[in-house]
C-alpha cells in the first residue's frame, strides 16, 4: 500500500492527539494529598479583628474587565499623607486576601493597601480554581490598580503571589508599577530554590500536564479547565471555620496564570525596584538561592534572610514590617 504525504502527516496528527488525550485521561485528581509541611495555624487560630476607630479597614471590591466583581480589603488612614503609595497585596496558592489583614493594619500610616483575593478563589468564585485564560490574573489586577493619580504603585506578593507578581512585571501591564515586593516567592517547578514538590505542598498531575501541553502546542485549549495540580492544606484547615475558602485545585490555565513564564529570568529582569524577604526555615523554598539565582538577571533587588522564619510566617513577622516600610520610603 502506497500513502501519500498527507495520509501520513493525517496518521502522524491522530496519533499526537491520542497520546495527548490518553496521557490526559490517564490521571485524575484523587483524594487531597495529606502530610504537607506548611504551618497555617496563624491563619485559623486567630483571624485578625480590626479595631473600630478611624483608620478605615473596609471589605469591598474591584469591577474586574469582564464586569465580575472581586473581593478586595481596602486599608487606609485618613490622616496620612495623600501622597502615599499605593501596595496591591497578592495572597499565596489556595488561600485568599485575608492573608494579610494584618500587615496592611500595621502598614495603613504609610501606604493605602488593596489586598485582592484573586478570581478562582475565596469564598464564593465563579469557577473555583479557574480563569477564563491564561493572563486573565494580570488582566484583574491592572483594574485593581485602576488610575493611581500620580502615586507610586507597589504590587506585594507572597509565594505564588510573589511569582504574580514578577510575571506581571514581564507583561503588557508592566509600566503600571513601580517597585515589587517579594515574599518567598514562587518562581518555577524546576528553579533552584524550589524544594521537591514545593516541600510537599504542591502535588501535579504529570501525566496530565504533559498532555495539556502537547495539545497547547498545536493550538488546542478546550481541555485547558482541567485540574492538574492539588495542594496538601491540613485538614485542620478544611474542617475550620475558613474551610469553605480555600481552594484546594487549580486548573491548567490558573496555575499557568499564577506563575512567571517559562523563562521566569526574563520576568526577573524585567522587575522594577524590589525587596525580595523570605525565612531561613522556609519549607518550599530556598531563601539563601534567591540572590545569587536573580541577581544574575538584574541588580533592581534588596534580598533578605530572616532568621528562624517559616513559608507562612513571613508575612506578618515584625522583621517583615520593618523592611517593607524602608522600601516604601525609599521608593
Amino acid at each position: 500500500m502506497i500513502y501519500t504525504v498527507s495520509k501520513i502527516l493525517g496518521i502522524a496528527v491522530v496519533a499526537y492527539l491520542a497520546i495527548a488525550l490518553g496521557l490526559i485521561l490517564s490521571q485524575r485528581p484523587g483524594p487531597l494529598p495529606e502530610g504537607g509541611v506548611l504551618d497555617f495555624t496563624g491563619l485559623i487560630q486567630a483571624p485578625f479583628d480590626p479595631p473600630q476607630d478611624a483608620p478605615r479597614f473596609r471589605r469591598t471590591h474591584f469591577v474586574a474587565t469582564d464586569g465580575n466583581r472581586l473581593p478586595m480589603t481596602v486599608v487606609d488612614d485618613p490622616a496620612a499623607p495623600a501622597a502615599k503609595p499605593i501596595v496591591v497585596m497578592l495572597h499565596g496558592s489556595g488561600w485568599h486576601g485575608m492573608q494579610f489583614d494584618r500587615l496592611a493594619w500595621a502598614l495603613r500610616d504609610v501606604a493605602e493597601l488593596r489586598a485582592v483575593t484573586l478570581r478562582g478563589h475565596g469564598a464564593d468564585p465563579v469557577r473555583r480554581g479557574d480563569v477564563d485564560y491564561v493572563g486573565q490574573l494580570e488582566d484583574d489586577l491592572a483594574a485593581a490598580i485602576g488610575d493611581a493619580d500620580g502615586r507610586k504603585v507597589v504590587l506585594l506578593g507572597h509565594s505564588s503571589g510573589g511569582g504574580l507578581v514578577v510575571r506581571f512585571a514581564g507583561g503588557t501591564h508592566r509600566g503600571l508599577i513601580d517597585g515589587a515586593i517579594l515574599l518567598a516567592p514562587f518562581l518555577q517547578y524546576d528553579a533552584p530554590v524550589t524544594r521537591e514538590n514545593s516541600g510537599g505542598w504542591a502535588h501535579v498531575l504529570t501525566r496530565r500536564i504533559v498532555g495539556l501541553s502537547m495539545l497547547n502546542m498545536v493550538g488546542i485549549r478546550g481541555l485547558d479547565g482541567l485540574k492538574m495540580i492539588q495542594f496538601a492544606i491540613p485538614r485542620a484547615v478544611l474542617d475550620g471555620p475558613l474551610g469553605d475558602t480555600a481552594t484546594t485545585a487549580y486548573s491548567w490555565r490558573l496555575n499557568l496564570s499564577y506563575a512567571p513564564r517559562r523563562d521566569y529570568l526574563s520576568d526577573v529582569a524585567a522587575l522594577p525596584p524590589f525587596l525580595l524577604v523570605a525565612g531561613a526555615q522556609d519549607q518550599s523554598l530556598v531563601a539563601e538561592g534567591y540572590e545569587p539565582l536573580m541577581s544574575g538577571a538584574t541588580d533592581n533587588g534588596r534580598y533578605h534572610v530572616l532568621p528562624d522564619v517559616g513559608h507562612l510566617d513571613v508575612v506578618d513577622v515584625s522583621a517583615t514590617e520593618t523592611l517593607i516600610r524602608g522600601f516604601l520610603r525609599d521608593i
